[in-house]
């Protein structure tokens, strides 16, 4: 039965770039992206799942977070800046469009996203959103744990790469609550929550925050701790026990010189090339469900540095 579309707000738009020829030889990314089809996704064991784009257009969670807007903006820029890599992909990438929070209506724009990631999972897609703020999170969230893959019992990871634990306690969601959220809801669904978290800077989050983190169980590595050695080793014990995996990844992880379009620029920082080999360890798990990159601010950005960062993280994480 072919599966329905998912409830997009702006559909696919034409990808462009540099053109060096065509066959698969010259193949860059806007080149080898075509517009989401449901029903599309190849059968078990043919290959590498098929991924999905699909963009978060919102920056309602930062503004209420009191951060620097512009967030809404970042799908765009993160489109932009794959568009001209390289394509060496195995896997087949279709782009699914864009869900927009508009008049600050931030929760039904959640819920929207949700349900477009929840159909694609259960597609058979493996899918990427592209935020938007951090409250991407939740809307990831509401998708992975609304999918048949979840809802089956398999055990759910979230790995969190951010200097913040985002598990603010406060009646309006924002972008510092998703994670909070999802504990709440991970415990009316009787499951356990598995949440970690790689790149803490301890200076900016608070005492309360590091008091709820350890009430919660949350596992974490501050980003001063955070060698190379230090970090392989948390995630492959995080990874030993979940079946399948969520990441996120909050772009202010990295030191201000390699993501300074971000809201929250980091003062330390983890160092890209610890980032990266994250993203490759976790491709290689083979427990990779979705992925999502948040809080891209193109308006600070400097020669869209952040956008080409982001980018090169997806391209990494879907080899």
């Amino acid at each position: 039965m072919a599966l329905p579309a998912p409830s997009v707000d702006v559909p696919p738009q034409p990808w462009t770039g540099r053109f060096d020829g065509d066959g698969g030889g010259h193949r860059r990314w806007w080149q080898a992206v075509a517009p989401y089809a449901p029903g599309a996704a190849e059968p078990a064991g043919a290959g590498p799942s098929p991924a999905v784009i699909l963009g978060f257009a919102s920056d309602e969670g930062v503004r209420r977070n009191k951060g620097r807007t512009g967030a809404s903006a970042a799908p765009a820029a993160i489109r932009a800046a794959l568009a001209p890599l390289a394509f060496h992909l195995d896997r087949t990438v279709s782009d699914a469009g864009d869900v927009v929070v508009a008049d600050g209506a931030l929760e039904a724009g959640q819920a929207r996203a949700g349900q477009a990631v929840a159909a694609m999972l259960d597609g058979g897609s493996l899918t990427v959103v592209l935020g938007g703020g951090h409250e991407t999170a939740y809307a990831s969230y509401l998708g992975v744990a609304g999918s048949t893959t979840v809802r089956d019992g398999r055990r759910l990871g979230i790995l969190n790469l951010d200097a913040h634990f985002d598990l603010r306690d406060e009646p309006l969601p924002s972008s510092g609550t998703p994670f909070l959220q999802m504990a709440h809801a991970e415990a009316a669904a009787g499951r356990e929550f598995r949440y970690a978290v790689v790149g803490i800077s301890e200076p900016n989050n608070t005492r309360t925050l590091f008091s709820t983190a350890d009430r919660l169980g949350v596992q974490y590595l501050l980003d001063e701790d955070c060698t190379a050695e230090r970090v392989d080793a948390f995630v492959a014990d995080f990874l030993a026990g979940v079946d399948v995996l969520y990441l996120t990844i909050d772009l202010d992880v990295l030191p201000a010189w390699a993501a300074p379009g971000v809201s929250a620029p980091a003062t330390y920082g983890v160092p890209l090339p610890v980032i990266s080999a994250v993203c490759r360890q976790v491709a290689g798990s083979g427990k990779l469900l979705h992925l999502d990159v948040a809080e891209l601010n193109p308006e600070f950005d400097v020669d869209n540095r952040t956008a080409k960062v982001a980018a090169r993280l997806v391209n990494t994480l879907l080899r």
